[in-house]
């Protein structure tokens, strides 16, 4: 398997990226893969290379890219400090889904200029992540044919870039994996969430995920939940193994 990194230039800057290619001559479809709140770390390249392994070419951008350089303790070390928000707030105050939405384009372009790649285009997010693969799929209906998020936190927010105002916009398939008793996630926010796919006629399929916690899905947190993750694993695959071919 393939693994390189690039920087992809975007309006705001140069985006440092991970991109993962699966063994063979392909062409492949692509998968987006938007990192949580933790950052940066290997953890992230394993994943989009286990996606990569199931017939992807797999982008990880540094969606944090415009904070410049930057170091995050694990997020083992970050949760056991006891203040977690004290390390990813300053972060996380640089992105949001509408600007991760604006440097898809751009990922989109350099996509486009693979031979390797044959057009179909996936997103996946976790944790803020989430919101920014919905918002994705929302800003380029006419590329993303499925989007998937994991632990997706404010989903359906009174702000200007919440996701579920893209909803009219949406064509592609979705899938929504939801923490059991997650804050950033609450179920009115869900029920808002879903009554506006459910107006604009999205197809979709969110499932509670009974007794996993916010961030389930990661291997390096301490509430990884190996079989609650394998089962989200084949959900993501088989929706995009049906969509994107």
């Amino acid at each position: 398997m393939a693994y390189e990194e690039v920087s992809i230039r975007t309006a705001d800057g140069d985006c440092p990226v991970h991109v993962l290619t699966p063994e063979g001559d392909g062409p492949w479809p692509a998968v987006i893969l938007y990192m949580d709140a933790g950052g940066m770390r290997p953890t992230l390249i394993d994943m989009g290379r286990r996606l990569a392994g199931n017939g992807y070419v797999v982008l990880v951008p540094d969606t944090f890219y415009r904070a410049g350089g930057y170091h995050l303790p694990s997020p083992k070390e970050m949760i056991a400090s006891g203040d977690f928000m004290a390390f990813i707030g300053p972060l996380m105050a640089t992105t949001n889904p509408a600007k991760a939405a604006a440097d898809t384009r751009y990922y989109l372009d350099y996509l486009d200029g693979r031979p390797d790649v044959t057009g179909k285009v996936g997103t996946v997010g976790f944790c803020m992540g989430g919101g920014m693969a919905i918002a994705a799929a929302g800003t380029y209906p006419d590329r993303i044919g499925a989007a998937v998020s994991f632990h997706g936190g404010r989903l359906a927010t009174d702000e200007s870039t919440s996701p579920h105002l893209l909803a009219p916009k949406i064509a592609a398939e979705l899938y929504i994996a939801v923490a059991d008793n997650d804050s950033s996630y609450p179920p009115e926010m869900a029920a808002r969430f879903e009554k506006a796919l459910d107006e604009a006629g999205v197809t979709y399929r969110s499932e509670l995920y009974e007794g996993a916690h916010h961030g389930w899905m990661k291997p390096d947190f301490p509430i990884y939940d190996e079989a609650a993750a394998e089962r989200g694993w084949r959900e993501m695959l088989a929706l995009f193994g049906r969509t994107l071919g």
